[in-house]
C-alpha cells in the first residue's frame, strides 16, 4: 500500500514495544495481518516498534522493512518450511529462545507483545518475565486447526494432542500481564480451553480508509471470498452453494491461495461450474480492494474465525455477508441488517440467503449494504490502538463494545 494508516499522535510518552510473531508478513493470515496493522498502526503514532518473526527464504537479520507504507525493525529468525504446508515456517524452538534473550537486551522494550504461544511466545514470555517487562499474549489460534494438518493420526489421538496444547497455552499465557482475544466468543473459548479467567476482547481492527464501498447497481451477480484456502474455511460449501444459483449467473471468486486450492479446483470441475469460479492467487492490497469494491455480496462458510479481518474488510466494502453460525462470525454478521447466517452445512440455506441477496430490491440491497458499513465502524483499528498502547502501560482497560444496537 502506498498509505499508511490513519494515525494519531500518542498522548503520552513514546513506546519501545517488540511484537513477536510465529507467523508474519509476507504470510497471508489473520494472525500476520493483524500483527502487520498492529506494528504499522503503533509505528505511525511514533513509538518504536519492533517484530521479531520467522526468516522468509533465509533473509536472516535485522531489516527495516515497509510495512502499511510504515518502516518497521523487524528481526528475521532462521526459520524452517513446514513440509505438509505449502508456506508456513516455523522457528527452532531453542534458537528463538536465545534470540529472544538476545533482542530483549538490545532493544530494552518497555512492553513485548506475543501473538502466539507455540514457539516466539515461549521465547519472548520467558525473556519478558525475568527482566520485569510488562507483557501482553494474543491467542488467535485453536488446536484443533493446527492439528489438521496431521491427518493420519486417530481421532482419539488427535483429541489428546488437542488437551495438551491447551495446558502448554496456558502455561506461557498465564505469564502474561494481559491475555486478548479478538471477540467475546473467542474469549470464552479459550477461557474454556485453558482455565484462565480475565481474557480482553479487543478487535483486531481494520482501517476502513483503505476499503471502497460501490453502493451503485452490479451489472454481474459475483460472490467474493477471501482468506487462506484451507480446510477449515470449507470454501468446497460456496462452490457448492453457487450450484443452486446457475439461473442467477452467479459467479464466484475466490481471493487468496492455500494447500486446498486444487482440490476447490476439481470440486468445481466436478459440479460443472468451474467456468463460472475464478481463483486469483495472492493477489496485492489493491487488486483486493478492487475485488471486494465490485463483488455483490461476500461468503464466508469458515467454522473456525476467532474473528475474521477478511469479513471485515468484506463490510468495509459494503458488502452484505453470508456466513457460517459458527465461533465469531455471529458478532460481525448480524441477520437482515448486514446479511444472513446459515447453519454449517446446510447448502440450500447457504444459496438461498445468497439468493435473496443477489435478488434484492434496490432498497432492500441499499439497506444491508449501509448496515454493513455501520457494523464495521466500532472495528476501527484506531480505537484498537489506543487499548494496546495502554495495556503495554500496564493501565486497566474496558472491553469495547464492537456490537451495539445492531446485536439487539
Amino acid at each position: 500500500m502506498t498509505d499508511g494508516p490513519s494515525s494519531n499522535p500518542p498522548a503520552e510518552r513514546r513506546l519501545t514495544v517488540l511484537i513477536g510473531c510465529d507467523t508474519f508478513a509476507p504470510d497471508v493470515n489473520g494472525a500476520a495481518t493483524f500483527s502487520r496493522n498492529l506494528a504499522a498502526g503503533l509505528a505511525s503514532r511514533g513509538h518504536d516498534i519492533h517484530v521479531m518473526a520467522p526468516a522468509q527464504k533465509g533473509e536472516v537479520g535485522v531489516f527495516t522493512e515497509t510495512h502499511e507504507g510504515v518502516p518497521l525493525t523487524v528481526h528475521r529468525i532462521y526459520s524452517w518450511r513446514w513440509l505438509p504446508h505449502p508456506w508456513l515456517r516455523f522457528m527452532l524452538p531453542w534458537r528463538v529462545k536465545a534470540h529472544a534473550e538476545r533482542i530483549v537486551r538490545e532493544v530494552k522494550p518497555d512492553a513485548v507483545h506475543f501473538q502466539s504461544h507455540i514457539v516466539v511466545g515461549r521465547g519472548l514470555a520467558t525473556a519478558a518475565v525475568k527482566h520485569g517487562i510488562e507483557l501482553v499474549g494474543t491467542n488467535h489460534t485453536m488446536p484443533e486447526n493446527i492439528l489438521q494438518h496431521v491427518e493420519v493420526l486417530p481421532s482419539f489421538m488427535l483429541d489428546w494432542l488437542a488437551s495438551i496444547q491447551w495446558r502448554s497455552a496456558r502455561k506461557w499465557f498465564e505469564k502474561a500481564d494481559a491475555v486478548t482475544t479478538p471477540t467475546r466468543r473467542a474469549a470464552e473459548f479459550f477461557e474454556r480451553g485453558t482455565g484462565l479467567t480475565g481474557v480482553h476482547a479487543i478487535s483486531c481492527g481494520i482501517d476502513t480508509s483503505f476499503y471502497t464501498a460501490d453502493l451503485s447497481p452490479r451489472s454481474e451477480n459475483v460472490i467474493a471470498f477471501l482468506g487462506r484456502l484451507d480446510e477449515e474455511k470449507f470454501i468446497h460449501e460456496a462452490i457448492e452453494a453457487l450450484v443452486r444459483l446457475q439461473d442467477l449467473d452467479a459467479k464466484l471468486v475466490i481471493i487468496g491461495d492455500g494447500e486446498v486450492r486444487p482440490k476447490l479446483e476439481a470440486r468445481a470441475r466436478e459440479l460443472g461450474v468451474a467456468g463460472r469460479v475464478r481463483f486469483t492467487g495472492r493477489v496485492s492490497d489493491e487488486e483486493l480492494r478492487r475485488e471486494l469494491t465490485e463483488a455483490s455480496v461476500f461468503a464466508m462458510p469458515s467454522r473456525a474465525e476467532l474473528q475474521s479481518i477478511s469479513t471485515m474488510e468484506a463490510l468495509a466494502s459494503g458488502l452484505p455477508v453470508v456466513a457460517a453460525d459458527a465461533m465469531a462470525l455471529p458478532h460481525l454478521v448480524h441477520p437482515g441488517v448486514n446479511g444472513y447466517l446459515y447453519e454449517p452445512g446446510d447448502i440450500d440455506a447457504f444459496a438461498g440467503y445468497l439468493r435473496t441477496i443477489l435478488t434484492a430490491e434496490p432498497a432492500e440491497l441499499d439497506r444491508l449494504r449501509r448496515g454493513a458499513l455501520r457494523t464495521v465502524e466500532a472495528h476501527d483499528i484506531q480505537r484498537t490502538l489506543d487499548i494496546f498502547e495502554a495495556l503495554y502501560r500496564g493501565e486497566e482497560v474496558v472491553d469495547p463494545d464492537t456490537e451495539g444496537e445492531l446485536a439487539r
